[in-house]
């Protein structure tokens, strides 16, 4: 068995099966454990409850039982490293708040997983986090309590099993061991007892059974599908209703939620004049489908690649990349120099914004209200050249007080600016980046997009109020819900300051061309949408997971007036 935990019971197949790397799957102790079990049911009959060592046999029907693989003295009482990193990000989430993708690569670090055992710790705890809704509903099957009443840390290693016994090619021996053992040596015996009796009921009924039980509990189709799509029902509704906004069918909502329960691939960015991707393309990416200088990375550890560490090469979603390319290439009449990032943190679109003005001669203006999240920002434009940006802090509300105080404008930059081209990328639910966040759709309550809407149209309007006539200023977040995209939009209009271009046509200009010479954003994959039929020149432009595979971004260009 590898740290893993996969492989299979019995010598012969144990020693047959092996990776495609020529890694055995089965251990000397499973082998010799399971060649003892079998002779142990050579002695015992069939209706007895127990071998002839005393192992009691698992419940499943007779023809399917089999022994427990250790004796006591041989189970396993320390987590394997694998499963500790899944237990130490998921508590991670679940206490402080955490984000799994900033935890993880620190625990893979720490623990010094190899390659395989990274990939499937992430698995784990990303599918577990995915899932976790349904893997809840099973579980309530299988204990006597509420599961408000469970500790968490039990509550974790249940949810762990569950995912490897229900969703993953483990087998259900090395799933209970191995999950029990991790029990043992981060919470206790007496929790890992109760941990190994309820995934023992759990591993009872299969993947199937399990779901078929599960839809036959659903009261309605909205409740189903947000049980066996592991979403809130409130979260469903809205991405329902999503669609329908932004001019698409309701009846994606199934393509939609499968799409958010897959694990996206890796997208770098080239800062333009700065990176190149041709060390990722050694290393085996691809180049990307819609943007230039984007490419598909599915070979590991992005710190391998001296590009990265350098910084100018970076991970990047290829939505975030299309709407701030759209931004910086959208026609626009009089001076070009001065740009603004609002929202900056923590300075991923900064820097591609950054680069790609720097190559025109603009200098970037990059505003973070935390401070923390301002050292991010600084971190990520240092390999722009010098003298192309600054980084400001204070609440985007107060923009122009900020710029007029501040000492460190790029040289050259009179004081109290009017900017030509602003991005807002606001404050949001992250609705729109489940995929790479799956924990999110487990924080976020309808409350809190209520409490960001007014947060949202005021950043707007400070961003207008710094913009010079004539000048486009950007609405973007990582959201399609229908309260912080056209509902916004409708607001801002409202007030009569800015008018809405074709932000759909921005995006399609900077996206890639067919061989025809077609946008490959053109047609069916076409992110446009006209919120007022009198004006179907004036659009909002919506990027979907199941159609782009991107991030669920949304982008909406307006010119100051």
């Amino acid at each position: 068995m590898n740290r893993a935990g996969q492989g299979r019971t019995g010598a012969n197949r144990g020693q047959e099966r092996r990776t495609e790397s020529g890694h055995d799957f089965v251990s000397r102790r499973n082998t010799q454990s399971s060649q003892s079990n079998r002779g142990g049911r050579r002695r015992t009959e069939d209706t007895s409850r127990r071998n002839a060592k005393g192992h009691e046999r698992n419940r499943k029907k007779s023809h399917e039982r089999d022994f427990s693989a250790a004796a006591p003295s041989a189970r396993v009482r320390e987590a394997d490293a694998a499963r500790l990193v899944a237990f130490e990000v998921m508590q991670a989430v679940a206490t402080e708040d955490s984000y799994a993708n900033l935890v993880m690569p620190k625990s893979i670090r720490a623990h010094r997983l190899d390659h395989r055992d990274a990939g499937f710790a992430t698995e784990l705890t990303y599918g577990t986090l995915r899932n976790q809704g349904y893997y809840d509903s099973i579980i309530k099957h299988c204990v006597d309590r509420p599961l408000e009443k469970i500790d968490q840390k039990i509550l974790t290693a249940l949810r762990l099993g569950a995912h490897q016994l229900v969703a993953m090619r483990v087998p259900s021996h090395a799933a209970l061991n191995q999950t029990v053992g991790l029990a043992r040596g981060v919470i206790g015996a007496g929790p890992a007892s109760f941990i190994n009796a309820v995934l023992r009921r759990v591993s009872e009924r299969s993947a199937e059974e399990w779901r078929e039980l599960i839809e036959s509990e659903a009261t309605d189709d909205l409740q189903k599908m947000a049980l066996t799509k592991s979403h809130p029902v409130w979260v469903v509704r809205a991405f329902r209703q999503a669609l329908a906004v932004h001019g698409h069918s309701p009846q994606e909502i199934d393509e939609l939620l499968d799409a958010d329960n897959l694990a996206p691939i890796v997208n770098l960015v080239e800062l333009p004049g700065l990176g190149s991707l041709d060390e990722a393309r050694d290393k085996g990416a691809t180049d990307g489908e819609l943007v230039a200088g984007s490419a598909l990375y599915s070979s590991g550890d992005l710190g391998r690649l001296e590009s990265v560490r350098e910084g100018t090469v970076r991970a990047q979603d290829v939505g975030s990349q299309l709407v701030a390319r759209a931004l910086a290439e959208a026609p626009l009449e009089g001076s070009d120099k001065k740009w603004l990032d609002l929202c900056a943190g923590p300075g991923g679109k900064a820097a591609l914004l950054g680069a790609l003005g720097a190559q025109r001669g603009a200098q970037l203006v990059a505003n973070e209200a935390s401070a923390h999240r301002a050292k991010l920002v600084s971190a990520s434009l240092r390999p722009l050249p010098q003298g192309s940006y600054t980084v400001v802090t204070g609440d985007g509300r107060a923009i122009e007080k900020t710029v007029a105080q501040s000492k460190n404008l790029p040289a050259g930059m009179e004081e109290n600016p009017r900017f030509d081209r602003v991005m807002v990328d606001v404050p949001c639910s992250g609705l729109g980046a489940l995929r790479r966040r799956p924990e999110a759709r487990w924080r976020k309550t309808p409350r809190d997009i209520a409490d960001l809407l007014p947060l949202q149209k005021e950043l707007f309007d400070a961003a207008a109020s710094v913009t010079r006539s004539g000048g486009l200023i950007a609405y973007v977040t990582c959201s399609p819900h229908m309260a912080e995209t056209q509902n916004i939009v409708n607001d801002i209009l409202r007030d009569g300051a800015v008018e809405l271009l074709d932000s759909g046509a921005a995006v399609r200009q900077v996206a890639l061309s067919d061989e025809s010479g077609t946008s490959v954003l053109s047609g069916e994959k076409d992110p446009s949408f006209a919120p007022n039929d009198k004006h179907p020149e004036q659009t909002t432009a919506q990027l979907w997971p199941h159609v782009h595979g991107t991030d669920a971004m949304f982008f909406a260009l307006f010119r100051k007036k």
